[in-house]
C-alpha cells in the first residue's frame, strides 16, 4: 500500500525556545501527522551537529543532540528544578534556530540535572545505571570525548596532550577519576535525551507512525568515534588522514568532491566481524523504525583519496564488503533490513545489484525529472515496481517553489505536460505525481507543503552559514491549513 511521508527535522519544529526538540511539539506533530493519514515521518541525524549546524558531520555516531531537550518536561518531572527554566536563554517565536545561542541552552540545562542528580531517587538512579550498562559500548568514550573538547576549547583532538589524545593507559586513568562530575553532566543529557526520544517513539507506534531515519555513511575526523577506535580508521598515530573520502570528478565539478573524513579500514571491521558497524545500527534501530543509508555505493566500493590531496581528482576506486557487512545486520535485524539505500547520482551495475540483492527500496527526487530525457531514471513513469522512495525534493534540495522558479519555459512545459494542467502549487502538484507512480512511500518536506520557497531552504550543499536554521513558527495553523486545503485524508488525495 503506498503511503505518505513528510520530512521535518525535530529541530525544526516550533513551540519551544531556541530549538524545537523532543517535548511537547514533537508530540502535536505526531498526532497532526496520524490525523491526517501521514504515515512516515522522516527526520535527519539526531546525532550532536558540528560547528555549522550540520548533522551530518557529528562528533558522534551514536549520541542524541543535546539542543533538542525539552526542559519544561524535564521541570514537570521533577529533574530540574522550576527555578532553573527562568535562568535558561530564550528566543521564542523565531523562525531561524541560534546555534549558538542552543548550544549555550543546552549547557545550562546539563549542569541544572547535575546539580539536582543527587535529590533523585533510588529507582532513577538505578534506571539511569541501567541504562548507561546498556549504551556502554559508546557512552563512555562519548562523555571522554565531549568533556576533553570542552576542557580544550573546541579544539580538534589530534591537538589535545599526548596522553589525553591516545587515552594513555595512567594518565587517562586518572583523568577520568578527577572528571567524575562533568563526565555524569554528558552521561545525564545523553540518559534525558534517549528518554525523551523513546516516548516520542512510543506515541509513534500508538499512532501508526514510523519514524524515518538517516544515517551517514563516514564518521567526522573529529569525533568520539575516530579518537576512540583510531585502529578502524585510515589515520596516522597522529591522526593524520592517510586516505580520505569523497566522489571523482564528474559533470557537476571537475575536481570532483573532497570530503576530508577518513575512508575505513574494512580489513579490521572484518576482523572484528563488523562489530562497530553493527553496534551503530544497532543504536540507530532503538531510534528510528526504518534508516536511510546516505551513500549507498560506498558499500560496493568506494573512492579513496590520498590524505594530503586538496582535490578529489587523484582518488581511486577501492572495493568494500558490503555484501558481507549486509549479511551481518540482516541477521542481526532478523530477517528484512529496515534500510533504505541513498543510490543517487552515477549508480554502477553493481552498486544496483548490492541493493537488489537484499531487497533494499532505493530513492528517486522529482526535481531531478525533467531534463528532457524521456529515459531519465527519476520520471514517474520509468519508475518501475514499489521498492523505491519517490522524493518531491530532499532536505538538499530547494524548495519546489524555489526548483520552479529557476526553470526555464521547456522544462515548464515538460512539467506541465505530464501533469495535464497549468502548474499552480508546485510542490502539492510534484506530490501527486508522486502518488501516483507505484513507489511503496512518497516522502515530500513539509516546506512543499507549506508552498514556501528558498527562504525555507534547510540546506544548500557547498555553502557556509545560513543552513540547518529554518523552523516552523506555529505548528497548529500552518499544519492544518496546508492539510485540510488540500483534503488529504489517508489515501485520498487531490485539492479541494
Amino acid at each position: 500500500m503506498r503511503e505518505l511521508g513528510v520530512l521535518l527535522h525535530p529541530t525544526a519544529l516550533p513551540g519551544s525556545p531556541v530549538c524545537g526538540g523532543f517535548g511537547a511539539a514533537a508530540s502535536r506533530w505526531l498526532r497532526s501527522l496520524a490525523q491526517h493519514g501521514v504515515k512516515v515521518w522522516q527526520v535527519l541525524p539526531l546525532a550532536p551537529v558540528d560547528g555549522t549546524g550540520s548533522p551530518y558531520s557529528s562528533p558522534s555516531s551514536f549520541a542524541l543532540n543535546p539542543c533538542c531537550l525539552d526542559a519544561e518536561e524535564l521541570a514537570e518531572e521533577g529533574f530540574i528544578r522550576e527555578a532553573d527554566l527562568t535562568e535558561l536563554p530564550d528566543a521564542p517565536g523565531t523562525d531561524r534556530v541560534d546555534l549558538q545561542l542552543a548550544e549555550q541552552r543546552a549547557e545550562r540545562i546539563g549542569q541544572a540535572l547535575s546539580a539536582s542528580w543527587s535529590e533523585q531517587s533510588s529507582e532513577r538512579h538505578q534506571a539511569f545505571a541501567r541504562w548507561c550498562q546498556l549504551q556502554a559500548f559508546w557512552l563512555e568514550d562519548h562523555a571522554c570525548f565531549m568533556e576533553l573538547r570542552r576542557q580544550h576549547q573546541g579544539q580538534p583532538w589530534w591537538t589535545w596532550p599526548s596522553a589525553l589524545a591516545n587515552r594513555q593507559g595512567r594518565a587517562f586513568r586518572r583523568w577520568k577519576a578527577d572528571n567524575e562530575a562533568a563526565l555524569l553532566h554528558h552521561r545525564l543529557l545523553q540518559w534525558h535525551l534517549d528518554r525523551q526520544w523513546q516516548r516520542i517513539r512510543s506515541l509513534a507506534r500508538e499512532l501508526n507512525v514510523r519514524i524515518f531515519g538517516d544515517l551517514p555513511f563516514y564518521v567526522a575526523r573529529d569525533s568520539a568515534d575516530v579518537w576512540s577506535h583510531r585502529q578502524l580508521f585510515s589515520l596516522t598515530s597522529e591522526g593524520e588522514l592517510l586516505v580520505q573520502s569523497g566522489v571523482p570528478p564528474d559533470y557537476f565539478s571537475a575536481t570532483g568532491q573532497l570530503w576530508g573524513t577518513p575512508v575505513f579500514r574494512w580489513w579490521r571491521h572484518r576482523l572484528s566481524r563488523f562489530r562497530w558497524w553493527r553496534q551503530r545500527f544497532r543504536r540507530q534501530w532503538q531510534l528510528a523504525d526504518l534508516l536511510r543509508l546516505d551513500h549507498f555505493r560506498a558499500l560496493s566500493a568506494y573512492w579513496a583519496v590520498p590524505g594530503g590531496d586538496d582535490t578529489a581528482m587523484n582518488g581511486a576506486w577501492k572495493p568494500s564488503p558490503g555484501a558481507s557487512l549486509l549479511r551481518k545486520l540482516r541477521r542481526d535485524a532478523g530477517g528484512e533490513l529496515p534500510l533504505v539505500a541513498e543510490d543517487l547520482g552515477v549508480v554502477t551495475p553493481d552498486v544496483e545489484a548490492l541493493r537488489d540483492r537484499f531487497l533494499l527500496p532505493g530513492m528517486k527526487i522529482l526535481q531531478f525529472a525533467f531534463d528532457g530525457n524521456p529515459d531519465n531514471p527519476y520520471l514517474p513513469a520509468n519508475i518501475q515496481g514499489e521498492r523505491w522512495v519517490v522524493y518531491t525534493g530532499t532536505h538538499d534540495n530547494p524548495t519546489t517553489i524555489g526548483w520552479w522558479k529557476t526553470l526555464d519555459e521547456p522544462a515548464r512545459q515538460r512539467v506541465e505536460q505530464l501533469l495535464g494542467c497549468p502548474v499552480e502549487a508546485p510542490g502539492w502538484q510534484l506530490l501527486e505525481l508522486g502518488l501516483a507512480s507505484s513507489a511503496w512511500l512518497v516522502v515530500t518536506p513539509l516546506q512543499d507543503l507549506l508552498h514556501l520557497d528558498d527562504s525555507a531552504r534547510f540546506n544548500t550543499p557547498g555553502t557556509v552559514g545560513g543552513n540547518w536554521t529554518w523552523r516552523l513558527t506555529v505548528l497548529d495553523e500552518q499544519l492544518e491549513g496546508a492539510l485540510q486545503g488540500y483534503g488529504v485524508r489517508g489515501e485520498v488525495w487531490g485539492r479541494r
